[in-house]
């Protein structure tokens, strides 16, 4: 069944390339078929297979040679890899193929979305943030594990503390961060939308400090932040209660 879902994964993938692709330039994720976008030759069958296809092909168009980008594979790898850890931590027993697993499934596709569109254009778009939230409000009732209170306070807190942060320093938090974060309190819930905020702060941190000081960007060179956020919100969807009860005992 991992096995299974994995390749799931991957065949997720190719639909979630072609959104992060189309959906920043407003074109339609349905039509035309998918394309080469410098030749405009439509792509064979076997031009679309996870990883195989990028590996096969060289990354490099079969037709007139321009150059795949590298994030389509990076896109395909990171989706089946996350996909094996859905399982794992959702789909595996006593749960199965569950509501559970459906949910978390949904929730990843929306952050593996946003987490490329904003790595590349800097952009938390509206026409992915607002479906996403509305997913996760509508889906409150049905979410195991994890009752109304729970969840829409930690949509208030992500919301809350990211909106703070974003009236006081405006040049350094947008909009677009503070929709995130109230879409992955909803997502991980109340106490840990706070496991998700503490890591997507370190890790931007981190990250962040470590590009200033080898000279890969300036002072004032943007640094997109809601990677950082997707990858707290992920690590918080399939370990956040762990982390939690981790640092409670730490405390005591």
């Amino acid at each position: 069944m991992v096995l299974l879902y994995a390749v799931l994964g991957l065949a997720f993938s190719s639909f979630l390339n072609v959104c992060i692709d189309r959906l920043p330039e407003r074109a339609s994720i349905v039509s035309p078929p998918s394309h080469c976008p410098a030749c405009g030759r439509r792509l064979a069958p076997f031009d679309l297979i996870p990883l195989l296809s990028y590996l096969f092909l060289r990354g490099r168009c079969r037709h007139c040679g321009a150059p795949i980008p590298r994030r389509v594979l990076l896109v395909e790898a990171m989706t089946g890899l996350l996909f094996v850890l859905l399982w794992y931590r959702a789909g595996s027993p006593p749960y199965g193929l569950s509501l559970r697993l459906l949910l978390a499934t949904l929730y990843t596709c929306f952050f593996i979305v946003i987490f490329f569109i904003d790595l590349e254009h800097q952009l938390v778009l509206n026409r992915v943030i607002y479906p996403a939230i509305i997913v996760a409000l509508l889906a409150i009732p049905l979410t195991p594990n994890h009752d109304a209170a729970e969840l829409l306070g930690g949509g208030a807190i992500g919301f809350g503390l990211l909106f703070l942060i974003a009236f006081i320093y405006p040049a350094g938090m947008g909009m677009g961060d503070v929709k995130l974060a109230t879409f992955i309190g909803l997502v991980v819930g109340f106490p840990s939308v706070f496991a998700a905020l503490l890591i997507s702060f370190v890790a931007g941190g981190l990250v962040g400090g470590g590009l200033l000081l080898t000279g890969l960007k300036g002072r004032k060179d943007p640094i997109p932040f809601a990677p950082f956020l997707v990858a707290g919100g992920v690590v918080a969807m399939l370990y956040g209660q762990q982390i939690i009860d981790w640092y409670v005992r730490c405390l005591l």
